[in-house]
């Protein structure tokens, strides 16, 4: 009799051993994609008619206005899979000074760190890269 409840106490000990190992491998492997995204994108905006260039700090999903612009930065990620991580970045840039309605944005697209003419930012006066995603 002894054997039996010793037999039946092994399966549910096991099962649940199984069930919890699942979850945690579920949960770190899911901690870990999300923890390639940042919160914050570093960007160089290059003013074409002076010359200058200004390094920008934004918030992922916030807006911030830097003279006649207003970019807003959806997502950021740092891929770790190559010798050579890829940082990318998804921004939206509209043009404050165009009040033409058909071109609601002058940039919305992703960006990328090691090959910013893939997709291009077209502006007659600003230039933009990205240089940083944490």
């Amino acid at each position: 009799m002894n054997l039996k409840k010793n037999i039946k106490a092994g399966k549910v000990n096991f099962l649940k051993f199984f069930i919890i190992t699942i979850i945690l491998i579920y949960n770190s492997s899911f901690s870990s994609l999300l923890a390639n995204d940042g919160n914050f994108i570093e960007i160089k905006i290059l003013d074409k008619v002076s010359s200058k260039n200004n390094i920008l700090k934004l918030k992922i999903g916030k807006e911030m206005k830097f003279k006649n612009l207003l970019i807003k930065s959806l997502r950021c990620k740092n891929s770790e899979f190559d010798d050579n991580p890829e940082i990318t970045a998804y921004i939206q840039v509209k043009d404050l000074t165009n009040k033409n309605n058909d071109e609601v944005f002058v940039f919305n697209g992703w960006t990328f760190y090691s090959s910013p003419s893939l997709k291009p930012f077209d502006h007659p006066i600003y230039d933009i890269w990205l240089i940083k995603c944490y």
